[in-house]
């Protein structure tokens, strides 16, 4: 399995085109040595011919152009991209369909929630039957069902398992104070030849049992690195949520509860990435106590062009 990082980074990207944080403003100027880094999507092949896009982010068409693997081919319009697997209906994993939107009509995996928010709140598939047109394929993880396996065509030798998870649903959406089972899925995605696994969440607000019986199950996690701490936005002075208003586990504990990287460390997953990274997030720069202190757990962090081979 090969496994393509296209963006990194949360919502917004890294520098973020509006903020002037440590972070940020040093990027720019060249104090901090950090990557830039667009907003998260990866694909996914068992050749490195065809490929499935998990999340289509805003910045898709800068991600496929940086990137050969994802370059037209044979005669005059061509793409090796075959589908798309949305994780939730956030606007930063969504609003990159319609970059796609010159393409052939696109394959779009995604739950009974994703397809509900993105037909009325933010009717994207609405708008682009007047362009390519999309297939949805449904993932029946609604209700009392929290897990299905998938198939994709062209993908024999992938299963693709979709795992309801804790999280948030976007804010346009009716139920983003009441969480739906589907508004957030994680994917179990496995070579048949060869039997390696992968655990994808970009968006993580919980690991529990369950979550931690799937992280173990897998070679490779690429998981959840928004924030470093609870209070991370609040201390930056960037916003008064903290992490958990927002949806997402910190890499650190709590006395509340136990972070990312106590979840990761729970793993015997050969590979152990973090994605998603926002802004604030001390783990940008290459230089700190923080980035060392994740080398030291053996826990990567995603950049924009990382390749992950299986």
């Amino acid at each position: 399995m090969k496994i393509l990082v296209l963006g990194s980074g949360a919502g917004g990207g890294f520098p973020q085109w509006n903020c002037n944080c440590r972070l940020c403003a040093g990027q720019r100027q060249g104090a901090v040595i950090a990557h830039a880094r667009t907003q998260s999507s990866i694909a996914v092949s068992a050749d490195g011919e065809s490929w499935v896009l998990l999340n289509a982010s805003p910045d898709i068409g800068q991600q496929i152009r940086s990137h050969a693997q994802l370059h037209p081919r044979d005669g005059l319009r061509d793409t090796p991209i075959k589908a798309v697997v949305l994780m939730d209906a956030q606007i930063d994993h969504v609003t990159g369909l319609l970059g796609l939107r010159e393409g052939p009509c696109i394959d779009v995996y995604a739950t009974p929630c994703v397809f509900e928010d993105l037909t009325t709140g933010l009717p994207l598939l609405n708008v682009l039957q007047h362009y390519c047109g999309t297939r949805w394929h449904m993932l029946p993880v609604a209700g009392e069902q929290t897990s299905a396996d998938f198939r994709i065509e062209g993908f024999a030798s992938l299963r693709f398992t979709a795992l309801a998870i804790p999280g948030m649903a976007p804010p346009y959406s009716p139920h983003r104070r009441e969480q739906l089972v589907g508004d957030n899925i994680a994917l179990l995605i496995e070579d048949l030849d060869d039997g390696r696994r992968l655990f994808y969440s970009p968006g993580l607000a919980e690991v529990g049992h369950q979550e931690l019986h799937w992280m173990s199950e897998a070679d490779c996690l690429l998981v959840d690195g928004t924030f470093w701490e609870e209070q991370e936005m609040q201390l930056a002075g960037l916003s008064r949520k903290t992490a958990t208003e927002m949806g997402h586990l910190p890499q650190t504990a709590s006395a509340a509860r136990a972070g990312m990287v106590d979840a990761m460390q729970a793993s015997s997953a050969r590979r152990k990435v973090l994605i998603h990274i926002n802004n604030s997030n001390p783990i940008l720069d290459e230089d700190s106590a923080q980035r060392r202190l994740l080398e030291a757990h053996g826990i990567e962090v995603a950049y924009d062009g990382m390749e992950i081979t299986l």
